[in-house]
């Protein structure tokens, strides 16, 4: 059964897309810890990341790097921070969080409530600076 990620990638379920290529999908977290909070998927539906082959698992990490750049541009913010838990959804993904400090990563911290519009907006900032990283 397809998670919701591979829905996501496949446009059955709406998504505030940030940047895409033919294997790899960034879009932003609809329970964002601070704003630009971005999950990087594999098109490839695979639960594990340390399952991807060496390759793919590479590739993963310079898209990944050219969103946080995007990312960074838009908010900026001391670093862009990374993190893989994987086990809320059971198909590989990196967190993406613009932080000023390590508390920004706190994954307990209360979640942002966005507006569409909000969510919207901040989408194409990244985009358009994804965009000009490419």
């Amino acid at each position: 059964m397809a998670t919701i990620f591979s829905k996501i990638i496949a446009g059955e379920i709406p998504s505030y897309k940030v940047a895409e290529d033919d294997r790899f999908y960034a879009f932003l977290d609809i329970n964002p810890m601070v704003k630009g909070h971005t999950l990087v998927v594999p098109k490839r539906e695979v639960d594990y990341i340390f399952d991807l082959e060496d390759e793919e698992l590479a590739a993963m990490h310079v898209f990944a790097k050219h969103v946080a750049l995007a990312i960074q541009k838009v908010f900026p913010c001391r670093k862009v921070g990374e993190a893989v838990l994987g086990l809320e959804v059971p198909h590989a993904h990196i967190h993406l969080i613009p932080m000023q400090s390590e508390k920004d990563m706190l994954f307990s911290n209360p979640k942002l409530q966005l507006s569409d519009e909000e969510f919207k907006k901040i989408a194409a900032a990244i985009h358009e600076a994804w965009e000009g990283n490419a």
